[in-house]
C-alpha cells in the first residue's frame, strides 16, 4: 500500500514517505516527531499491524499499531488543520450478514486483529480531526506478503492445494486503493472547491467512513482457482490444482468472517468514484 501511494500521489504534491526506523508506531514520541518535522497538508497511515492469528498472541501490540497509532497521527493532523487518512477492514463484522456491508452495519469483530482496528476507527473518529477512513477487504499486490504472491509461489512447488472455500469476499488490488485514494484527494483539492480553506476545511464535509473494495465477490478457493489458471496462461507447466475445502478443516488461531462483501454505495454517492 504504501509503495502504491507513493507512485499515485507523486502528481498531487511532494510525498514524504516514512518507514521504520525512522518512525515506529508503538512509540507515541516517534510518531509526534515525525509528523512536526514534515508540517504536511495530509497524513496518510498505510500501516497496520495485519499478523491476524499472531496477534491473537500479541493484543498490546496490535492495540498500539492498529488503535493508538492512528488516534495519535489524527490529533496530530488537528493540530496542523491537516486531513487524516488511514484505512479499515472487514474484520470488523463478524460476516454473518447475509448482504453487503454498510458502513453502519452492526460491528462484531471475531478476532484480536478485528477488535484493534475497530478501536482505531472509533479512536479517529473521536479525534476531532478531518478524517477519510477507507474500509477495505482481501488486499492483494506485487509487493509484500498477500494472498497473490503466496498462491503464486505455492501453486508451482506443489500438486495440490487445499483452500477454503466457504468464505467470501471481493480481491482489491492494492493500487486500485491507492488511486482511488488520490483521486478523492485530488478531487477536494481543485482550486475551484477548495477555495480559500485550510485542507481540514475542505474535508470537513465528507469526513467519515467509507468502504472500498473492487467489485464483485468470490471465495479463497475462487480466487487461488484464477491465479492457478493465470500461471498455466503464462506459460507454467505444472500448476497446482486448487481443492475447496471448508473453514473447519482450515482450523487456524484467528476467526474470520465468512461474508466480507462490502457495499460502496455511499463512495459513489459521496465522490462519484466507482
Amino acid at each position: 500500500m504504501g509503495w502504491e501511494l507513493c507512485r499515485t500521489l507523486s502528481s498531487l504534491g511532494q510525498v514524504t514517505a516514512i518507514d521504520r526506523p525512522d518512525v515506529e508506531l508503538s512509540s507515541p514520541d516517534s510518531i509526534r516527531a515525525a509528523i512536526r518535522a514534515e508540517h504536511p497538508d495530509v497524513i496518510i497511515n498505510a500501516a497496520a499491524y495485519t499478523a491476524v492469528d499472531r496477534a491473537e498472541d500479541e493484543p498490546e501490540l496490535a492495540m498500539q499499531i492498529n488503535a493508538t497509532a492512528p488516534a495519535l497521527m489524527a490529533e496530530e493532523a488537528k493540530r496542523l488543520s491537516a486531513l487524516f487518512v488511514t484505512y479499515s477492514t472487514d474484520y470488523v463484522f463478524d460476516g454473518s450478514k447475509t448482504a453487503p456491508y454498510n458502513e453502519d452495519d452492526r460491528q462484531n469483530p471475531l478476532s484480536v486483529y478485528g477488535k484493534t482496528k475497530l478501536a482505531g476507527d472509533i479512536a479517529v473518529r473521536d479525534a476531532g480531526s478531518s478524517y477519510l477512513i477507507f474500509r477495505t477487504s482481501w488486499v492483494y499486490g506485487s509487493r509484500g506478503k498477500n494472498f497473490l504472491l503466496t498462491m503464486k509461489r505455492l501453486a508451482t512447488e506443489r500438486k495440490e492445494i487445499k483452500v477454503v472455500n466457504d468464505q467470501v469476499g471481493a480481491p482489491t488490488w492494492s493500487r486500485s486503493i491507492a488511486e482511488a485514494t488520490a483521486q478523492i484527494i485530488a478531487q477536494r483539492m481543485e482550486p475551484e472547491v477548495r477555495g480559500n480553506r485550510s485542507t481540514a476545511e475542505t474535508f470537513a464535509e465528507v469526513s467519515g467512513l467509507y468502504n472500498l473494495t473492487c467489485a464483485g465477490e468470490t471465495s479463497w478457493c475462487g480466487f487461488a482457482t484464477k491465479i492457478a489458471d493465470h500461471l498455466r496462461a503464462w506459460g507454467e507447466r505444472s500448476v497446482a490444482r486448487m481443492l475447496p475445502i471448508t473453514t473447519e478443516e482450515y482450523p487456524v488461531r484467528a476467526r474470520r468472517p465468512m461474508n466480507s462483501i462490502l457495499n460502496n454505495a455511499k463512495l459513489k454517492r459521496t465522490f462519484g468514484f466507482q
